[in-house]
């Protein structure tokens, strides 16, 4: 039997005056035309805390120290792939948010956390939902 490797992607809630960035994926051939968060696939020989914060990085153009990430959430999700997803939720950061990566974001801006888009990524908002509830495990798209 040949080992079975994961994908892992970390995903960042940022939060401001109550509202939660999201970013509407566009030309990445997976979600396009959904929101979703800050977010990336691990690299090889890469922690979890420092894979988020190179994503925001990459994605928004500001600086998060690792210390001020709080991981709220683990989902073993099941679409395209089968993947293990780390959820972390941030209020600080250093920098103007931009839209860094226009080539794969057609929107970015900020939704008040009781309103979201109804093209919320169905996972991001379950881990959301799982967030508020204070669960730390979820699994998605075994049903």
């Amino acid at each position: 039997m040949e080992d079975f490797r994961f994908v892992s992607v970390v995903h960042v809630f940022m939060i401001k005056n109550g509202e939660l960035l999201l970013m509407r994926r566009w030309n990445t051939g997976h979600e396009d035309g959904k929101y979703g968060v800050p977010s990336g696939r691990l690299e090889g020989g890469e922690e979890i805390r420092s894979a988020a914060v190179r994503e925001v990085k990459e994605e928004c153009g500001v600086d998060i120290q690792e210390e001020d990430l709080s991981m709220v959430g683990v989902m073993h999700i099941k679409s395209e792939d089968e993947r293990i997803d780390f959820f972390f939720v941030t209020n600080r950061w250093s920098g103007e948010i931009t839209n860094a990566e226009p080539h794969k974001c057609d929107d970015m801006r900020w939704f008040r956390t009781d309103h979201f888009p109804d093209n919320l990524i169905p996972y991001v908002r379950m881990a959301w939902d799982q967030y508020g509830k204070r669960t730390w495990f979820s699994s998605y798209g075994w049903n």
